[in-house]
């Protein structure tokens, strides 16, 4: 039997996915990349943003239409889902779980009658999707109930792992040569019981030659032993995304964030104080309920003074059961539209600046993929940058490289 999984959503998402192969390759399953070859499909869903939902049932035609040819296919659902969602999905596909019953998925299948005894399904070994770059989560859930997230009503409070295993996941895959290793957490940096930065001088002292890098962390927890931890860390890259959402205080307020724009400007200065050539990029919400053009205004004037490297800006889109969900989605479409554009344009400006200052300079680049005799990766400050190459030996490897041309969102160079 054959299974394919497709993952929509964040670093957990992918993640959890991971985890999903191993527990079904555990029961003699393999994978293929071939929708129409799978005996079982998994979809892992993200309930953040309705476009993500919509892709999602979207799936529904095309199971339907394997089903004609071979009708014992059996497809689920799991992620980040809310219980409407959920209720709509147990009618369209043949059986939905909770990620958290993960152990459970084989019994589901009606493959395996055995239930793995674990404590959290994070305990669970993953298959890596990539023999150099891995993702170990160092908690799960989320707290701060965000007016427009479904997060916390999907996975729930937050949970954070044993020191000791994430010590271990991370050591083992240092030992294995991994070059990268993501720490993530809905709200990475609120990590208890010891405090994150604790975490990351911890993972600093073990042994090997990698990058550690993490997302994603909430400006009210952004502490200054964090970011002195970043700063005298030598494994961390000078790399953050440090979600702003909106440069607007009135609507910061309306959006439950607990920050105002001081303080967001407070730790980006701290940052750059610590790290002077640290990469910034951030999340916006373009079009939340309520923001006018001069609430709008705000928000651009912001994005021009902090000068940002990288922004994945959304339009905001409702989410039953959030309290976003009970204010009217007073702001057109269009308007949401023109607004994404005012600010991406801002974006390419200031990522073209900030680009510029990288030519004629070398930075360490740990390349994932060889495509039209082109080689790509990210440099050691999430810059991703492109060479002429017809070589695969430098995938999974850091190699030095010099910059000799900038783009909005982009380097080109060469290997020194």
């Amino acid at each position: 039997m054959k299974y394919h999984i497709i993952t929509f959503g964040c670093e957990m998402n992918k993640s959890d996915s991971e985890r999903i192969a191993t527990t079904l390759q555990k029961e003699g399953l393999s994978p293929t990349d071939t929708l129409s070859e799978a005996d079982i499909v998994i979809i892992n869903a993200c309930a953040v943003r309705q476009s993500a939902m919509d892709r999602v049932y979207g799936q529904v035609k095309k199971i339907e239409n394997l089903k004609k040819k071979n009708p014992d296919i059996k497809a689920g659902v799991t992620g980040c889902l809310l219980e409407k969602d959920r209720k709509k999905l147990k009618e369209k596909y043949d059986f939905v779980f909770n990620i958290k019953n993960l152990s459970e998925l084989p019994k589901i299948l009606n493959i395996s009658q055995k239930t793995e005894d674990i404590n959290s399904y994070l305990d669970i070994k993953p298959d890596r999707d990539s023999s150099f770059s891995a993702f170990v989560p160092i908690m799960n859930g989320c707290n701060n109930f965000c007016a427009y997230c479904a997060v916390p009503y999907t996975r729930g409070r937050e949970r954070s792992r044993p020191i000791e295993k994430v010590i271990d996941e991370v050591r083992k895959l240092a030992k294995k040569g991994y070059k990268e290793i993501w720490l993530l957490g809905q709200n990475v940096n609120s990590y208890e019981p010891t405090s994150f930065a604790d975490l990351l001088y911890k993972i600093e002292e073990i042994k090997g030659d990698f990058w550690i890098r993490f997302t994603s962390p909430h400006p009210k927890d952004f502490t200054d032993d964090l970011i002195e931890a970043m700063a005298n860390c030598e494994k961390v890259t000078p790399y953050l995304n440090l979600p702003l959402q909106s440069g607007d205080n009135e609507i910061l307020k309306k959006m439950n964030r607990n920050y105002t724009v001081e303080d967001y400007k407070k730790i980006v200065k701290k940052v750059k104080n610590k790290i002077p050539d640290i990469t910034l990029s951030t999340d916006i919400i373009v079009g939340f309920p309520g923001e006018t053009k001069e609430q709008f205004q705000n928000t651009t004037s912001l994005f021009k003074e902090i000068e940002f490297d990288m922004a994945y800006i959304a339009k905001y889109s409702e989410r039953p059961g959030t309290e976003a969900a009970k204010m009217e989605d007073n702001v057109t479409l269009e308007e949401k539209k023109r607004r994404e554009r005012v600010l991406t344009q801002l974006l390419s400006k200031t990522a073209l600046k900030n680009n510029k200052k990288w030519i004629d300079k070398k930075d360490k680049v740990l390349f994932d993929q060889l495509k039209n005799n082109t080689l790509i990766g990210k440099t050691r400050h999430y810059k991703t940058i492109k060479i002429e190459s017809d070589s695969k030996e430098f995938i999974g490897k850091i190699k030095e490289v010099k910059i000799k041309e900038a783009k909005p969102f982009g380097l080109k160079g060469e290997l020194i």
